[in-house]
């Protein structure tokens, strides 16, 4: 991280950083939120994200992210603030259990990527897709 950038980021104040928002986009195509993946209420998912993130970030649903082998996926873009302290999207797949969307609710409630530390169970779920599949979300 640059001087730059430090400065930036000890200058964002938290009344700030939640002004501007995290941005939660999650998957329900081909693959994400169908019987693909049997046991799992995905209404209530996409219904509990909105919920708990309402007034904190902007969720949003997507048709195929065409990262079907890790379905459900849900992808964390970082608020302005996050981006400039250094924050990227973060790619999160198999999101298949309340646990794990409670810990996304959790971490982007205490500011998301770059201004928080996901908690360490999420490495579990973060992936990195190819180039092409990334420009569908971050561009």
């Amino acid at each position: 991280m640059s001087k730059r950038s430090r400065r930036t980021a000890a200058a964002v104040s938290p009344t700030s950083a939640r002004t501007a928002r995290c941005t939660v986009t999650v998957c329900r195509g081909c693959c994400c939120g169908t019987p693909k993946i049997p046991g799992f209420d995905h209404a209530a998912q996409l219904r509990g994200l909105r919920q708990a993130l309402d007034g904190t970030a902007t969720v949003r649903v997507t048709d195929c992210l065409d990262a079907c082998e890790h379905a459900n996926v849900v992808v964390v873009q970082p608020s302005p603030a996050g981006r400039a302290a250094g924050g990227r999207p973060v790619w999160l797949g198999l999101v298949n259990d309340p646990d794990a969307t409670a810990d996304i609710t959790t971490w982007i409630e205490q500011g998301g990527p770059g201004l928080a530390d996901p908690p360490g169970i999420l490495d579990l779920y973060g992936f990195t897709p190819s180039r092409r599949v990334r420009g569908q979300v971050e561009g």
